[in-house]
């Protein structure tokens, strides 16, 4: 069969020019078949990173820019390199001149040096000849140091970036099982309405101590901005580098005891009313209402731990600020920073400042919330540790925020709005995906020292024993799509990815946390052989590790990745098994009736194949129940070589609903919003964290986990 043909690519200089900041102008899709991005994407996309490519004057000017802007600094504006022996840097001196080079290490110490004028890779610049010489630091610790070269009266300085050569599983820990769920999802008699990090604490306890575990997984925790209606999906958040307080259980804040009275009344009527919210389904407005109401009662009372509050504010300096003071305009003018009066879209501004003088109680509130956050979420994390969990708490990371929101109005330099993240046409979106979130710039990542990053990832990893990346492969590439442009009219824009790896090295292994990749998808080559590198988990998930005759046997799965029956996107165990997805697809216009039709059959297909699998590998027996077969995928999952399997909680609990249906809006689908139930004759019975211990679904598949053959079959 002869190749297709490969369409034509635009001017040779723009293509040189997009290479030098990682725009794409040829791609391969879902199929393989090579792509070519049209020239008007290319600029355009460009124009976001303000690079002019609008003539072939601009261009060409553009490309000199670019080349020549690498050789005016002495040293590059921050390097990452791994510990791995004597640390060699890049110092480039105009030629005849000599450099001093000075060394300040993170943990203060400073040294010294000053090589010798050489001979060496060189350039012209302005008229003189510039020489790069490559220096040797020696052997540097781990952390974030400082270097400053000074040459020809002028001085650079670098974030030098010491990463570890890759992050390490937990030492004397073999395989590890556990659980993921959705934190709201999982209340308890106790809680407010909606699953808070007591229950977290509770679960792992429980998990850790009497069931052998060594894990928890959940969803974003990312803050989103704090009024009514509050955004739902945990992956659209208004800040990744702060935490949504409707997470806070206000009965373990310390301040509760002191409550005496009417504020303690007062305080206990929120709490009932907290608890008649939504029994069917997660109402996060009423609870948020009642809890914002009842922490205000308690921000009220004297404080003991004062010094350990002031610390905090003192190490989080301004953007804790910028993030209390975006909380408090969203209440006084809503969620979205641009239908804000034009005077307060600069976080910088006088206005902004006078707001926060005005509201400064205020604005104090809800820098509390993130001190409550944070010590509750250390609570958890401990509580797991301390019932044995190997690893504790893996906290999930979004790949994009909010346009509009707190981190969007505080990191504009370091956001390329304009355009918008998504995914090119693939076999699962025709059209393709436009997730409405702005990138970051991969330019200003270099010129920050992957400070932006770097934040986002201590936020995630504080409190937790492990992270989980959304979409893993956005370090890599992302899919950016222009405005105004359908999502397959966008193009991939490359990042900075072994520098961002070493970032991300560096993090894990002072947060002493795992991580795990959602390297799900079409990937580049290499893509997982670089995460593997790196001791980054990738994700074996059992509806997709099939091959053209049917499932692949558990033996064959990468022993480095998170095994798991589905995902949040997916259906669950039941859902699949019963065949739910095309008729709910269906039902809420993601398919016609042509297409609907076809996948229905391909459904049935692969559900019939993993039974047959099953049965054939004696895993359930033929006539087994849709219970049984649920068990059995977990055996499945047990028979994997893989470090990490994790179970849902809503398949341990035999629940058929599908959690979100991307692509759908809160009116369609209760996305984001079901609490952990099974359906008994159609309806949701709600299932309490008090409840699982006694689960007969839950002890099965635990037992299945562990191997326990006896125990998980009937």
């Amino acid at each position: 069969m002869p190749d297709r043909p490969v369409p034509p690519l635009p001017d040779p200089a723009l293509i040189a020019l997009a290479a030098l900041y990682g725009v794409a102008a040829r791609y391969d899709n879902y199929c393989g078949d090579p792509q070519t991005v049209s020239a008007t994407t290319i600029r355009e996309v460009l124009a976001v990173m303000d690079v002019d490519a609008s003539t072939a004057e601009s261009v060409r000017a553009a490309i000199d820019a670019a080349q020549t802007g690498l050789w005016r600094r002495l040293v590059p504006p921050s390097i990452v390199v791994r510990a791995t022996g004597p640390i060699v840097v890049p110092v480039r001196v105009p030629a005849g001149e000599s450099a001093h080079i000075s060394l300040r290490l993170e943990t203060g110490g400073t040294q010294d040096s000053q090589p010798q004028p050489g001979d060496g890779r060189g350039a012209v610049v302005d008229g003189r000849r510039v020489v790069e010489h490559d220096v040797s630091l020696g052997d540097l610790p781990m952390g974030y140091h400082e270097l400053m070269v000074t040459a020809g009266g002028r001085t650079d300085s670098c974030v030098l970036i010491v990463a570890p050569e890759r992050i390490p599983w937990p030492r004397n820990t073999g395989r590890v099982e556990g659980w993921m769920t959705q934190l709201y999802a999982v209340r308890s008699l106790r809680s407010w309405g909606i699953g808070d990090l007591t229950d977290l604490a509770t679960l792992a306890s429980w998990s850790g101590r009497e069931l052998g575990f060594g894990a928890v997984l959940i969803n974003p925790l990312h803050a989103a901005a704090p009024v009514d209606p509050m955004q739902r999906s945990p992956y659209f958040p208004s800040s990744k580098r702060f935490v949504n307080p409707l997470y806070l259980d206000p009965d373990a804040v310390p301040e509760r005891q002191s409550l005496t009275g009417e504020p303690a009344e007062l305080f206990e009527r929120f709490g009932v009313a907290a608890r008649a919210a939504g029994p069917e389904l997660i109402d996060r407005d009423a609870v948020w209402a009642a809890k914002v109401g009842a922490l205000a009662l308690l921000h009220a009372q004297p404080r003991d731990d004062a010094d350990a509050y002031n610390a905090y504010l003192a190490s989080e300096g301004s953007a804790l600020a910028d993030f209390a003071t975006f909380c408090v305009l969203a209440e006084l003018h809503g969620p979205q920073w641009p239908s804000w009066p034009a005077e307060l879209h600069d976080p910088g501004s006088p206005h902004v400042e006078t707001v926060a003088r005005e509201y400064a109680d205020r604005v104090d509130f809800f820098c509390w919330l993130q001190f409550l956050c944070g010590q509750q979420r250390r609570a958890a994390q401990q509580v797991a540790r301390d019932a044995g969990m190997a690893i504790g708490v893996i906290h999930d990371l979004a790949v994009g925020v909010d346009p509009g929101g707190a981190d969007s109005w505080s990191m504009r330099g370091d956001l390329a709005f304009g355009v918008s993240i998504g995914t090119p046409p693939d076999l699962y979106a025709k059209q393709g995906q436009n997730w409405s979130q702005p990138p970051l710039r991969p330019d200003r990542l270099r010129v920050t020292g992957y400070a932006v990053f770097r934040d986002m990832l201590r936020s995630v990893l504080r409190g937790g024993g492990g992270i989980r990346i959304d979409h893993i492969l956005g370090l890599f590439r992302l899919w950016w799509i222009p405005p105004g442009r359908t999502a397959a009219e966008g193009t991939y824009v490359s990042y900075p990815i072994e520098e961002m790896l070493g970032v991300l090295a560096l993090e894990a292994t002072r947060a002493d946390a795992i991580v795990v990749g959602e390297d799900l998808g079409t990937m580049p080559a290499g893509t997982r052989e670089a995460l593997h590198a790196n001791g980054i988990l990738g994700s074996a998930v059992l509806y997709f590790e099939r091959d053209h005759e049917g499932p692949v046997a558990p033996s064959r799965w990468a022993a480095s990745s998170l095994a798991t029956i589905n995902t949040h996107d997916l259906s669950t165990a039941v859902g699949h098994l019963t065949n739910q997805r095309v008729p709910l697809y269906r039902s809420l216009g993601l398919l016609d009736d042509e297409q609907a039709a076809s996948e229905a059959r391909q459904a049935e297909i692969e559900r019939d194949q993993l039974v047959r699998y099953m049965v054939d590998a004696g895993v359930v027996a033929a006539d087994a129940t849709v219970e049984d077969q649920v068990v059995g995928m977990h055996v499945l999952l047990a028979s994997s070589p893989c470090q990490l399997v994790l179970s849902s909680l809503s398949d341990a609990v035999f629940d058929p609903r599908q959690p979100n249906v991307p692509g759908t809006t809160d009116e369609q689908h209760p996305n984001w919003c079901l609490p952990l139930a099974t359906v008994v004759e159609g309806k949701p019975v709600p299932i309490l964290l008090d409840d699982l211990p006694g689960h007969d679904g839950v002890r099965r598949v635990v037992a299945a986990l562990r191997g326990e053959r006896n125990t998980w079959q009937r």
